[in-house]
């Protein structure tokens, strides 16, 4: 199939030298060239606050956000764990996709990766992003897990990521992603 595939890849890390954006970024250099990828950040986004609701209006960054999200076929999130948990930023961006009245995430496949310093490489959340795709009928990608531990040791000093197995698996994860999309459309 040679119709183009929008992806929206959201890194769940701010910090500039992330390696979690570094690793998006390498799954955008991996995508055939008929899958296109928008990075969408959330740093404009507002704390969650259903006083800044309207019955028919949310923020404005909000809007913008949802709908980038709307116009996707599927989604990568890349993200770290924090305290063993979901980053508070972009949990706070996942309840404010979930308040929109469209329902930009549901029904849409999703990768899962995630890059740590530490030996566990994001396992817990990971199954975390799981419990919230159940709950916003996402449909996420289950094999195989993209668990980047010791991170630091996975990029060149331009950002590169040098872990050859690593990106076998990161291939196999966006043929099984692009996959699902296609018998979607």
């Amino acid at each position: 199939m040679n119709k183009e595939i929008k992806l929206v890849g959201i890194c769940g890390s701010l910090r500039r030298d992330s390696y979690n954006m570094k690793l998006l970024k390498t799954v955008a250099k991996l995508l055939p060239d008929n899958v296109k990828m928008n990075i969408l950040s959330f740093d404009t986004l507002p704390i969650y606050n259903e006083d800044l609701e309207t019955p028919d209006k949310l923020p404005q960054a909000v809007t913008d956000f949802v709908a980038e999200l709307k116009n996707a076929d599927g989604f990568v999130i890349v993200s770290p764990e924090y305290n063993y948990a979901i980053p508070g930023g972009l949990k706070n961006a996942l309840d404010w996709a979930s308040r929109s009245k469209d329902y930009p995430l549901s029904g849409k496949p999703v990768s899962i990766m995630g890059a740590t310093i530490g030996m566990l490489g994001t396992a817990r959340m990971q199954t975390q992003m799981q419990s919230f795709c159940i709950m916003m009928n996402m449909q996420p990608i289950a094999k195989p897990d993209i668990l980047i531990s010791v991170a630091h040791t996975k990029f060149d000093a331009n950002g590169n990521f040098i872990d050859e197995q690593g990106k076998e698996f990161i291939l196999k994860n966006l043929k099984n992603l692009l996959e699902l999309i296609i018998k979607k459309l």
